[in-house]
């Protein structure tokens, strides 16, 4: 495997989010309590802190650490951006062993404050109507979620995001996904059959009159967890009690139930289970 990758997140650009600081839910987080168009930014730096730590990437971490590190990062964003930018945008913000940080956006569909900080995700069967969804999420688009047929090794690049992406590339190709496309893979722990995560979303599905989403320790550690990422939509879901961890067997997956994903440029949005095929079975 390359030495030569850099660390990664996406997270979402969208001038509505400055307004959650004066009237957007009290549950918002770091964006309730700061006037910004970036979607929990604060976690985004965190998770690029912990993987710089992890690597032991000193000069990468001399620039994330702390309440400076927060702030240079942020301006080095909203730098990166036009002024006159409307619509909403999804960053990808890296950095260097070297801290070199850069970035590069493109557009990303409008989507509503509930869908970014909702207060929980509506069991199954519930539809929430446009006029009474108040904070809960709504369930349209629809994503077809189907399961990758390959089971995928767990490594710190499952663990931490990093620009080494071809578990997640493979899984996609696969799948047939490219990026328009309202398609979601979930990759299954090659050595245990257990859901990790989707391709590019956190995933939750519906176990014991609950929502659930797979188990990640905190520090890398090849015996514990699913294998996935501690994402940043993922992280606040669980501190916020939208959901619970747990392990998940590609086994129970049923074909038409339905899951919610998501990810730092999106939110939270609904899913079905697509069983197409049968799912990877545990390598001995």
């Amino acid at each position: 495997m390359a030495d030569d990758f850099q660390l990664f997140s996406s997270l979402r650009y969208d001038p509505a989010l400055a307004l959650v600081s004066s009237s957007g839910p009290n549950h918002a987080a770091w964006n309730r309590a700061n006037a910004s168009p970036l979607y929990m930014l604060d976690y985004h730096r965190d998770r690029m802190l912990r993987a710089a730590t992890h690597w032991g990437w000193g000069a990468a971490i001399e620039v994330l650490k702390g309440d400076a590190g927060l702030e240079r990062l942020a301006t080095f964003i909203m730098s990166s951006i036009d002024d006159d930018q409307k619509a909403p945008l999804k960053v990808r913000i890296s950095i260097t062993r070297e801290g070199q940080l850069g970035i590069n956006a493109g557009p990303v569909p409008e989507t509503p404050l509930a869908n970014l900080f909702p207060e929980k995700l509506p069991c199954p069967g519930r539809v929430p109507s446009h006029e009474q969804t108040g904070n809960i999420p709504l369930k349209t688009p629809e994503y077809e979620v189907v399961v990758d047929d390959q089971g995928t090794s767990r490594s710190e690049h499952t663990h931490f995001k990093t620009t080494w992406r071809a578990a997640y590339d493979g899984a996609r190709q696969r799948a047939q996904i490219s990026l328009p496309d309202k398609k979601e893979v979930l990759l299954i722990n090659g050595a245990d059959g257990a859901v990790m995560e989707g391709s590019v979303t956190t995933v939750y599905l519906w176990r014991d009159g609950r929502w659930v989403t797979p188990a990640v320790s905190r520090e890398y550690n090849p015996g514990k967890g699913s294998g996935g990422q501690d994402g940043t939509t993922r992280r606040w879901a669980l501190e916020k009690g939208l959901a619970v961890e747990d392990t998940v067997l590609a086994g129970s997956l049923a074909d038409g139930e339905e899951c919610w994903l998501s990810n730092g440029a999106r939110g939270f949005f609904f899913g079905r289970v697509k069983m197409s095929q049968c799912p990877v079975a545990a390598m001995d």
